[in-house]
């Protein structure tokens, strides 16, 4: 009886991690195509191409390392069973988990017993020999963890909060910020007022009230996250909308009888394009930063930067200090928002109408 329960408990394990990596693999292979055909329609626009050559010509340091980090995400996103052998008296059903391509750079058991400096041979406390001498390059956590295989792991939650979140904040704030600019009056009144009292609550309150409701899921935490971060994209929407609406061509084509869901799509968002594509880039780094600070609350997302610095904040008293999980995490984590924020400079100035018009 015991033989055939755990067996059954295995399978539902396996069942349900093989459900979850094949959604990760469509998504993953969605988003690269998706990508890709973003490079071909920039490719074949004059104002896009000439924007990114010039995006490339300024900073192209920080481009390389931004798609360094979107290289290590999307192969910790696609996972598959398999090359992992079973052992006696092990977890059975890790054997038919799946890993992902960052997974599989490492030993399936690439673990210690507890800390280990970098590059050492020898336990930290004991002075035991390692299983792995000299092959941590940034040392082990408390649990024995290879700090940089955790480090390169929370690239891929880092992009999902700030690229996940970011498609649900952008959406939002146009849907409403359209709405409210071009139509005005109660459409407009009422917008506004949604965002006056969204503005008016505290939004680290209201973010951990959201949490709590809905869950600590990924999931959920970006769903709390667009939910309190899209009002301020909405107002800047709201007014180029206002502005736009105006202009002759605009006028001219409502003039013609055209539907204001035509003119909508046709003249009014292609003029906030540019918004878009900087607000993404900016709006990232907040997001991200956000999950942080939520981690260092204890109410953060599992394998992210912001727990690895939640979790060694106390090492820094012990003595001798433990001072590498923290030192790989904060830099990982400058590093991305450095150079994001480097490419939000760039891009804003890129996609500036006036230096647009002069360039082409």
């Amino acid at each position: 009886m015991f033989w055939w329960t755990r067996g059954s408990a295995c399978s539902e394990a396996a069942a349900l991690a093989m459900e979850a990596h094949v959604l990760s693999n469509v998504v993953t292979l969605l988003l690269v195509g998706g990508g890709l055909g973003a490079l071909w329609r920039v490719r074949h626009d004059v104002v896009w191409r000439t924007a990114g050559r010039e995006l490339v010509r300024r900073r192209p340091v920080a481009l390389a390392v931004v798609g360094l980090y979107v290289l290590v995400a999307l192969c910790d996103s696609y996972a598959w069973v398999g090359g992992r052998e079973a052992v006696d008296g092990g977890d059975a059903v890790a054997v038919h988990e799946p890993r992902s391509v960052i997974d599989r750079l490492f030993p399936a058991d690439f673990a210690e017993k507890s800390y280990s400096a970098p590059l050492a041979e020898h336990e930290f406390y004991g002075g035991a020999a390692l299983r792995y001498p000299g092959r941590h390059v940034l040392g082990t956590d408390i649990l024995g963890r290879d700090v940089l295989h955790l480090t390169l792991k929370g690239a891929r939650v880092a992009l999902l909060i700030g690229g996940f979140t970011s498609l649900i904040v952008i959406p939002l704030a146009l849907v409403f910020g359209v709405a409210a600019g071009y139509f005005g009056r109660r459409v407009d009144d009422g917008v506004f007022f949604v965002m006056s009292t969204l503005a008016s609550m505290p939004g680290l309150l209201l973010l951990i009230a959201l949490i709590m409701v809905l869950g600590r899921g990924t999931l959920q935490v970006c769903l709390a996250l667009g939910v309190t971060s899209w009002v301020g994209f909405c107002r800047v929407v709201r007014g180029e909308t206002l502005k736009v609406r105006e202009l002759e061509y605009v006028q001219a084509a409502a003039a013609l009888g055209l539907s204001d869901l035509r003119i909508i799509v046709r003249h009014v968002l292609p003029n906030l394009t540019h918004l878009v594509v900087i607000t993404f880039v900016l709006l990232f780094s907040g997001l991200v930063l956000s999950e942080a600070v939520l981690s260092w609350l204890g109410i953060g997302i599992d394998g992210s930067w912001g727990q690895m610095i939640d979790q060694a904040r106390d090492e820094l008293s012990r003595d001798p200090v433990i001072w590498w999980n923290l030192a790989a995490a904060s830099t990982a984590l400058f590093a991305l928002i450095l150079t994001v924020n480097v490419l939000g400079d760039a891009l804003r100035d890129v996609l500036d109408p006036r230096t647009l018009r002069e360039r082409l």
